[in-house]
């Protein structure tokens, strides 16, 4: 039989548990957060032009890739290599929905297929994601269809 102290100290486990499980955002709760911003005449997108924004969304070895990339090019006074938005490989966007399907592709690992309709062009855009610590962060894009090269990485490997 359980003591009330036992008692306690499990229903206070389990608390914490769910507490901790609660603010361990699902790849697709990443996802979505980063589409939504989007969606809408009022949808801003995501601005990808602060070290601390690259950080927030990409894995560190693609977020030094990104940033080194617009620092050179700032320096030289030229347009970066990524010369578009990424999350929807276009300039400009006028998106009303989108629809995300996510894969788990193993331990800490994840795909985000992500499709939508950008003023009256289909676009699907893959995210490879990794879990880093308890957060979500991209690891490579993949644009469908996209002139080559046609993933994030392909854009850096000169």
């Amino acid at each position: 039989m359980l003591t009330r102290r036992e008692s306690i100290l499990g229903a206070a486990i389990t608390a914490l548990a769910s507490q901790a499980k609660a603010a361990e955002a699902s790849a697709h709760d990443f996802v979505t957060a980063i589409y939504d911003t989007y969606v809408g005449k009022d949808g801003n997108g995501i601005a990808l032009d602060t070290d601390q924004a690259v950080r927030r969304y990409f894995e560190p070895a693609l977020a030094a890739l990104i940033r080194k990339d617009q620092t050179d090019a700032e320096r030289r006074d030229e347009v970066a290599t990524l010369d578009f938005d990424p999350f929807v490989d276009a300039q400009d966007w006028d998106i009303a929905a989108f629809a995300i399907a996510v894969t788990d592709t193993g331990p800490g690992k994840a795909q985000a297929t992500v499709k939508f309709d950008n003023s009256g062009k289909q676009s699907t855009v893959v995210l490879d994601l990794v879990k880093i610590g308890n957060q979500w962060k991209i690891s490579n894009i993949t644009w469908q269809p996209h002139e080559q090269p046609n993933t994030l990485r392909g854009l850096y490997a000169h």
